[in-house]
């Protein structure tokens, strides 16, 4: 079975909701502390096969040592988002309870002229665990017909032949 490397938590979480949800094998994803730190993981794989799934702006520390990297633009919280869609995302938040605090970071000033989905972006990171947390209830969120493209990509990838 093929491993794959992912950035952050959030992101190996999102991918396993996304296997689970779609009946497939739960993939071997380990998170690998920031773009970095593929060089060191694909060094502790040696003869596995290694797959990586990054954000388009760490695209290149992941391909330096992977055959195979897909790309989240820019990140997979956006993903994410454009897979629910604004109201969808906004949905779920509010489901939390969230939706004030939300409305609150919007207007501070150096979001207020930011999009909608940028400002969903920030709310995300804005709080220790709300990346991990969201990256969870946002994949159980998304109809499995919108599922984000890259993770598309990259289950097929894993999946053995049959």
């Amino acid at each position: 079975m093929s491993v794959v490397l992912v950035e952050g938590v959030s992101d190996a979480v999102a991918l396993s909701v996304f296997a689970s949800r779609l009946g497939l094998p739960a993939p071997d994803v380990r998170a690998v502390g920031g773009s970095k730190g593929a060089r060191r993981a694909v060094a502790a794989l040696p003869g596995r096969h290694v797959i990586g799934l990054v954000d388009a702006a760490e695209r290149a520390d992941f391909e330096a040592h992977l055959p195979l990297v897909l790309m989240c633009d820019p990140d997979l919280e956006a993903e994410l988002i454009r897979a629910l869609g604004t109201d969808g995302a906004l949905a779920v938040v509010d489901a939390q309870g969230e939706l004030a605090s939300f409305r609150r970071l919007q207007h501070q000033p150096f979001l207020r002229e930011r999009n909608l989905e940028h400002q969903l972006g920030r709310f995300l990171g804005g709080r220790a665990g709300n990346k991990e947390r969201y990256a969870r209830l946002f994949a159980q969120a998304v109809p499995l017909d919108r599922v984000p493209p890259p993770l598309v990509a990259l289950l097929a990838a894993i999946q053995p032949e049959s």
